[in-house]
């Protein structure tokens, strides 16, 4: 696409997906312009003051990403992101950190307490837009990952109690089949069933009414 194609093409938002976004700032004039270049149908800005109140409006409900400037009264950047970091309700929440200080220490610090992006001031909130929708994608995509672990160590312990399950009904079966061969002992035989398979899955389901006890006939 060209340059004059680019110029031409329609107005989108960025942000287009279901968010809600915290921005901590002091500066009221950049809180505003927050509020006005990031927001879009589907995505909310929400705006504090100083680190402070960003902790308290992270706490009562709930956020996708928050925007920390550093340089704040009460709890600076740095204090703040240390504090969400230390929150087991908060320490997953994507962050990013927005400050005019762009010097080596400042980014070295951000990333060391977690931060997952950095940017500096001046703004541009076009691709301030893009990088928070990278950020998202990127940390709903690490949540993926690490449910399908978690799944995987589910599905790998379901697996070893089934089949422990099944050794066990197997058992209960070879002895029911090699007791029932003798008649006076048929039905001693199935008490031992129904207990052994009962301890197995914590229920009767596997008890045997009496009418069906023929089911049980040896095998030849």
């Amino acid at each position: 696409m060209s340059v004059c194609e680019v110029g031409k093409a329609g107005w989108s938002y960025v942000l287009d997906e279901p968010v809600r976004i915290l921005v901590a700032d002091d500066d009221p004039t950049l809180c505003e312009f927050a509020s006005v270049h990031l927001a879009t149908p589907t995505a909310t800005i929400v705006t504090a003051p100083n680190g402070a109140a960003a902790l308290e409006a992270l706490r009562d409900a709930p956020f996708d990403l928050a925007v920390l400037d550093i340089e704040m009264p009460e709890l600076n950047g740095f204090e703040l992101l240390a504090r969400i970091r230390a929150d087991s309700a908060l320490r997953q929440l994507p962050v990013m950190m927005l400050t005019g200080h762009d010097d080596m220490a400042s980014i070295d610090r951000a990333y060391r307490l977690g931060a997952n992006a950095f940017s500096s001031k001046p703004v541009n909130w076009r691709l301030l837009s893009y990088q928070i929708r990278y950020v998202l994608r990127s940390s709903y995509m690490e949540q993926q990952i690490q449910a399908a672990g978690h799944n995987l160590a589910s599905f790998r312990l379901t697996f070893a109690e089934n089949k422990l399950l099944r050794e066990r009904c197997e058992a209960a079966l070879r002895d029911a089949r090699a007791t029932c061969a003798q008649a006076p002992a048929a039905a001693a035989c199935l008490e031992r069933i129904v207990k052994s398979l009962s301890e197995a899955i914590e229920g009767d389901v596997f008890a045997v009414p009496a009418g069906n006890a023929a089911t049980l006939a040896p095998e030849h």
